[in-house]
């Protein structure tokens, strides 16, 4: 991943990091070989850059992470969730604005 501040989840460290985790955190169900996955990739980008310290930003790539990806329903990609404590606060399917996030994000004091 091209960007530091986005986390790499695997099924291994998903509960540590985002359910068992203080703060909210975002994050994209994709695939490599997605093309809107890869179209989306830059806006995940910012938004990690944007937000740093205030909400994680991860990725699971669903190929490699069939556990994670089948207990959320993953069954469409690019699929970004967005978790408060643990919790799903909202999923976006498909490609999302920068906008439309950000608007989420600000909702938790992010």
């Amino acid at each position: 991943m091209a960007n530091e501040t986005v986390l790499e989840l695997t099924d291994a460290n998903f509960d540590a990091e985002v359910v068992n985790g203080d703060k909210p955190v975002l994050v994209d169900f994709w695939a490599e070989w997605c093309m809107p996955c890869r179209m989306l990739a830059p806006v995940i980008d910012e938004l990690a850059t944007e937000y740093d310290g205030k909400v994680k930003v991860g990725k699971v790539d669903t190929d490699g992470n069939k556990e994670v990806s089948m207990k959320f329903g993953i069954s469409a990609i690019p699929t970004i969730i967005l978790f408060n404590k643990g919790e799903v606060v909202k999923k976006f399917v498909g490609m999302t604005s920068k906008d439309d996030f950000k608007a989420e994000l600000d909702k938790l004091g992010g």
